[in-house]
């Protein structure tokens, strides 16, 4: 009941198009009967009335014999049963996959037709998710699963509405546009061509229910591949719903997979069936033993340890400091793309950027899900790696470092106030400190450090030896400041300027990182082309053979 209480704060918290959340709840609950695809209404889901989340193989929804009960983030109950299949069950996940072939279920030379299907299955789905009532649908399960704000969890969802605008009509078939280059005779001609990979797999985290899984989902399907999709499960009830919206709107039910399990039982369904490639979003770990196990037919969007740096140009104060706010702490810091560390010019730290940065922090509260619940770190464990880096020589703490306080979180999840810890430039360059400092701490949590002028060299040799490239931000109007940073790092998506962040990624550029050959993007169709497509060369050679032509020596 308590979480359903702040279930209800949080979104009566402010109006969003002119009507308060509490009115739009009302409009939903009065038109639910009208989704046709939805099978669960979020206000309901408690533990008195726990959602039910099934797998979906050859066709058919399907149950199996176990349940994993998902705790309540904000409250501890058993709210919703997810059907996870053991590694007993697998095989019909696996008989699927291979059915496909090598060559996809469509590609330039076969079943052209799908690259049409595909691209009026994302302008219905897109026109789906635009309507009121299936937005707020969406944003509120979101907001169950993955306790952020309101605007937040919206957030996720209009960018995938845009995304799957984005690749409606004809667009899906430019993504297999072809070139053709003049060969060495008459009648030969080379051809370059975008080719599926046929059987794939999806393995997609928590943080972002809606967003990650369909954009690397509709990729795949676009480029000719069939894919198995596998959500976390403590938010995979998103992606089901979300499964049969696309059902609703077309998707064939033979084109995709979904299946619930633990990381043992996907682990064992990927050395199975051999999946010919698949694409993991989530802890650089299991990245690397994935990458290991499935022999490097693999593409990663791992975690990131993100940096922002000040250049020494200091403007637009309250500004930079609101980003600076958003980025560490929106949906509790826990973005891939968050600010992990901040780098300030000695310019910055003599302006009012840090006192600015803890009042809007102070802003936060659980109410209106501005702050809420850790999903993978303690609480103790968070001020566990606080402790550990004030005990660095000069270190202290800005802000934050305590408890969250009148709440019903559970103890396997954290709940903590947006914290910053200050530690010297020269302290987080030592050996025995860097990998602490550099850990990356999925919560609202942050590094803030100062430099000079004459210490910029130190800046840039701490991000050359970090190990994850993924988001990053130069804030400064100096065009010769940009260019020393650009120019001697490597993040695969840098924002760079006076309004420069390092998260809010819409679906019209590239996010990825960078540095690695098995990094993978979302959202653009380069991003498409790279993850879900090879290269495949045809040369066409008709002739006609030289006149009185004879056999050559031979060579």
């Amino acid at each position: 009941m308590g979480s359903r209480l702040l279930f209800r704060q949080a979104r009566i918290g402010g109006p969003r198009n002119g009507r308060s959340w509490l009115s739009s709840f009302h409009h939903l609950s009065r038109s639910l009967h009208s989704l046709p695809f939805a099978t669960v209404n979020a206000e309901e889901i408690s533990g008195s009335r726990p959602a039910e989340v099934e797998n979906f193989v050859q066709g058919n929804w399907t149950k199996s014999k176990n349940s994993n009960e998902i705790l309540d983030p904000l409250n501890g109950e058993p709210f919703i049963k997810v059907a996870e299949v053991d590694e007993t069950e697998i095989q019909p996940f696996v008989e699927s996959l291979s059915k496909c072939p090598k060559h996809g279920l469509h590609n330039p030379f076969k079943a052209p037709e799908r690259y049409l299907l595909y691209g009026d299955i994302s302008a219905k789905a897109a026109h789906m998710l635009a309507q009121p009532k299936v937005s707020d649908f969406f944003t509120r399960l979101i907001q169950r699963v993955a306790p952020k704000s309101y605007q937040q969890a919206f957030g996720e969802v209009y960018v995938t509405q845009k995304f799957l605008e984005n690749f409606s009509g004809d667009q899906v078939r430019f993504l297999a546009r072809s070139f053709g280059v003049p060969g060495n005779h008459l009648g030969q001609q080379s051809h370059g061509f975008r080719w599926p990979y046929g059987p794939v797999a999806i393995v997609t985290p928590f943080n972002f229910p809606l967003e990650i899984p369909v954009l690397q989902l509709m990729g795949a399907l676009y480029m000719g591949n069939k894919p198995v999709v596998k959500v976390d499960s403590k938010v995979s009830i998103v992606m089901e719903q979300m499964m049969r919206l696309l059902h609703h709107c077309g998707l064939p039910v033979e084109d995709v997979d979904f299946i619930n399990s633990d990381g043992k039982t996907m682990n064992r369904l990927l050395l199975e069936a051999n999946p010919r490639m698949t694409l993991f979003t989530g802890s650089s770990r299991v990245a690397e033993k994935l990458a290991t196990d499935l022999k490097g037919q693999i593409k990663l969007e791992d975690a990131g340890f993100d940096w922002k740096v000040l250049g020494p140009d200091v403007q637009e104060v309250d500004y930079v400091a609101w980003v600076c706010d958003q980025d560490a702490y929106a949906c509790s810091g826990q973005k891939c793309s968050a600010q992990s560390i901040l780098f300030m010019h000695e310019n910055w730290s003599k302006s009012s950027l840090i006192s600015k940065m803890r009042n809007l922090a102070e802003r936060r509260k659980l109410e209106d899900l501005t702050i809420g619940p850790v999903l993978t770190f303690t609480t103790g464990q968070m001020l566990d790696h606080m402790s550990s880096l004030l005990c660095i020589p000069g270190s202290k703490l800005l802000f934050g470092g305590e408890p969250l306080e009148n709440h019903s979180i559970p103890h396997i999840y954290g709940a903590l106030k947006p914290t910053a810890v200050y530690v010297p430039i020269d302290e987080i360059l030592k050996e025995e400190n860097f990998e602490l400092v550099t850990r990356e701490i999925f919560g609202p949590f942050q590094i803030v450090t100062e430099y000079k002028d004459d210490q910029l060299p130190k800046i840039l040799d701490a991000l050359e030896r970090m190990h994850a490239h993924l988001t990053a931000a130069v804030v400064s109007n100096d065009p010769l400041f940009l260019q020393e940073v650009i120019g001697k790092t490597v993040n695969g998506t840098t924002y760079a300027g006076l309004r420069a962040r390092t998260t809010g990624a819409p679906q019209n550029h590239w996010f990825g990182p960078a540095g690695d050959p098995r990094g993978a993007g979302i959202g653009t169709p380069e991003a498409i082309k790279l993850v879900w497509s090879c290269h495949r060369e045809i040369i066409y050679d008709f002739g006609p053979l030289p006149k009185h032509w004879e056999v050559p020596p031979p060579t």
